[in-house]
């Protein structure tokens, strides 16, 4: 059976050194992919392992996972220690098995992006991410915290009142959660008259939305959780297929990917690799994975990447944000943009406190987009928000407001483990 690569140096080391060692892994990888796996075995068929390239080699989709889900498991039963489900792009949940082996991967991947952030053994970290319900993001960030020596509060998806608790009584010193959440929660105790600057928190690590646009500058978000917590916030990329993390160093300039543990590749509609720094999607091979391996997996998520070593030393490469999810392309009154671009310019109207898109077809080339949004407080005309909007979309939604219990209601919803801000009632 393979195993994954500790190989802390492969982070600062000579791009020569790093292609030397993944081509290396990868040959591994494949052997082990075309001995254990029933689905690479008839993929991988009639290819020279030792010759062939990287991009010669077939591409992966998220269906394929999904339909064909029993031939992805390379390993028997009793080896299997651990499975989650992925929400999955087509109608049901995606079935992902891990060893232990593949735990101990991880945990070994969390410790590299905390180490990567500045977090060490003296830290406590609170994780407000939940580690049941089938969600691997808890468990990876408690694997992460204990595997660098810290100690981890496993508060889940508790109330604010109970964070709250926690931060008086146990003095965390990081934070793990969803960026929108945490922004929030720093309201409500803001609120409360808790001083959080001057409280123990120094890091939020932030996980399942961006904190930084294409161009690399704070999003609102961003800036408003330093402003309200005082600490540093780091961004953090995942996937429950991949077991890979992409997660901002103490220089908050993109997102860095251990090479020991996978290649990452950027493609266009056509399935070529783009320039450095132009937007396609996220295209990553995991390196050492046991119970589900995969060969050039299409995360559906576009994004970009920098090869440029980062001023922290580190030669790795680099991801940028979230731009959008493939499937998620609009066509708007003649203009192609991501629901990202919505989140992004809600997010930074004060007066807006909660909301959700809806999209509907509206032709067979074109999209209907609805904003169903809350007012803060502070609450201003429609025609305020539309001319917002239509200055930074070039396009105008329709706006619907609606009572906050109400829009709660539709994104905070117990099915869902994430916020739910995009519904796609297309055809």
């Amino acid at each position: 059976m393979t195993s994954f690569a500790r190989n802390d140096a492969l982070e600062f080391a000579s791009p020569d050194d790093v292609r030397a060692a993944q081509e290396q892994l990868l040959r591994r990888h494949l052997e082990y992919c075309v001995e254990a796996s029933p689905f690479y075995r008839e993929q991988l068929a009639g290819l020279d392992l030792g010759a062939v390239s990287l991009e010669e080699l077939p591409l992966t989709d998220k269906m394929a996972v999904s339909i064909r889900n029993s031939e992805f498991v390379a390993v028997d039963p009793e080896k299997v220690a651990d499975i989650v489900f992925s929400s999955g792009t087509t109608g049901w949940p995606t079935k992902i098995m891990y060893t232990q082996g593949d735990l101990e991967r991880l945990a070994y991947n969390e410790e590299r992006a905390f180490n990567a952030c500045g977090i060490t053994s003296s830290d406590i970290v609170l994780l407000t991410c939940t580690m049941d319900r089938c969600f691997i993001a808890g468990l990876a960030y408690f694997l992460g915290a204990r595997a660098v020596g810290a100690a981890a509060i496993r508060n889940g998806h508790g109330t604010m009142e109970g964070h709250g608790e926690v931060l008086k009584h146990a003095s965390p010193t990081v934070i793990v959660g969803v960026p929108s959440f945490l922004r929030k929660l720093g309201e409500h105790l803001s609120a409360k008259g808790i001083d959080l600057p001057g409280s123990s928190v120094e890091k939020l690590v932030c996980i399942g939305e961006p904190l930084r646009d294409a161009a690399m500058a704070a999003l609102s978000v961003a800036t408003d959780l330093e402003r309200i917590w005082g600490a540093k916030v780091y961004s953090t990329y995942a996937s429950s297929e991949t077991v890979t993390t992409f997660c901002e160093c103490t220089e908050q300039a993109g997102g860095h990917l251990h090479p020991a543990l996978g290649l990452v590749e950027i493609l266009d509609e056509a399935g070529n690799e783009v320039p450095d720094g132009e937007p396609g999607e996220v295209v990553v091979t995991p390196l050492g994975v046991q119970g589900m391996p995969l060969v050039r997996y299409r995360t559906g998520d576009i994004s970009f990447i920098n090869l440029a070593p980062c001023a922290c030393g580190r030669t790795s490469a680099r991801l940028g944000p979230i731009i959008g999810r493939k499937l998620q392309l609009l066509k708007v009154q003649g203009t192609s943009l991501y629901p990202q671009s919505v989140f992004t310019a809600l997010d930074e109207m004060p007066e807006v406190s909660e909301y959700y898109l809806e999209v509907l077809s509206d032709g067979p080339l074109s999209d209907r987009l609805v904003v169903h949004l809350a007012f803060s407080a502070r609450p201003v005309e429609v025609d305020v928000v539309l001319r917002r909007l239509q200055a930074r979309l070039r396009v105008k939604p329709e706006v619907i407001i609606e009572p906050m219990a109400d829009i709660r209601r539709v994104v905070f919803t117990p099915e869902s483990r994430k916020p739910v801000r995009f519904i796609d009632l297309r055809g």
